[in-house]
């Protein structure tokens, strides 16, 4: 039998429904920069794509486009203004940053109560510690779509093909955290094949076009696919071989239409939730 197709577009338009409800009776207009450094194109799309959902939602939103030669210092100058704009309450880095910039020390910089991306030393560690903080969007989205689709993450085996901070490693503790038990694999992981047809959930994040193949899945597993990349005749594909999958998985989401909506969604999620918590700093003193 097909899998059941999880729809992120649907379930992205509903959190950006209730943030843009949210936003209209608070008591504070959120406030997101978007801080982007040269001229990669799909950077500007992704940036472009921010704007659009802050306009739609009623968030204030400003970009600081700078060029590809600009020093690190003078980043770091923009990002500690934007610390302490009181407009702002949520500050993304865009990455990849040009070679010539120390990407940890940028992100960094970000003072953690403004790190929408959730990429803050001190949010990963509150993430590891399930303490209150800003989690990564990608992965958050991915809890949201798992959660929306009524998948039952209590006891299941989740499977996490993927080590990066961006995505795999914070996923993976968020399936701990809802009581999953977790596999975290990743390039040097032996029989990678049959340890993905263990899983009840596998996440794709590895970054390899159509990687997860039909006879690495279990049968109705979930299969939530994070990847993204262009082949060489423009047609964008996930990390799993979608319509191979498809007649053996349980419920799947598509690439492009799936996990990516939800990631914009969650900065949006993340935004509101920063304004919040700087109004009631403020309101008590």
């Amino acid at each position: 039998m097909p899998a059941r197709r999880i729809d992120g577009q649907a379930i992205a338009r509903e959190v950006r429904a209730r943030i843009k409800r949210e936003v209209a009776v608070g008591a504070i207009r959120p406030g997101l920069a978007a801080v982007l450094v040269g001229e990669n194109p799909a950077s500007k799309v992704y940036v472009r794509n921010k704007r659009k959902a802050c306009d739609e939602a009623g968030i204030y939103s400003e970009e600081h486009i700078l060029p590809e030669e600009t020093s690190e210092r003078a980043i770091l100058s923009l990002i500690d203004r934007l610390n302490h704009d009181p407009k702002i309450h949520g500050i993304l880095v865009q990455l990849p940053l040009p070679k010539t910039i120390q990407e940890r020390r940028i992100l960094d910089a970000v003072a953690p109560d403004k790190d929408v991306d959730g990429f803050h030393y001190i949010n990963g560690g509150k993430l590891v510690a399930n303490q209150d903080g800003f989690i990564p969007c990608t992965p958050l989205g991915v809890l949201a779509l798992l959660e929306a689709s009524n998948v039952n993450i209590a006891g299941a085996h989740a499977v996490v093909v993927g080590r990066s901070n961006i995505v795999g490693k914070p996923a993976a503790l968020l399936l701990l955290h809802h009581h999953a038990t977790v596999t975290l694999c990743h390039s040097r992981t032996k029989d990678l094949i049959e340890t993905c047809r263990l899983a009840d959930i596998l996440i794709a994040a590895i970054g390899r076009p159509r990687f997860i193949t039909k006879e690495m899945v279990k049968e109705g597993a979930t299969v939530i696919d994070v990847g993204i990349n262009r082949l060489p005749d423009g047609h964008l594909v996930g990390d799993v071989d979608y319509d191979a999958v498809f007649e053996k998985a349980g419920a799947i989401t598509p690439v492009p239409g799936g996990v990516g909506p939800m990631t914009i969604a969650m900065l949006l999620s993340n935004t509101l939730k920063s304004a919040k918590w700087f109004y009631e700093k403020s309101s008590h003193g």
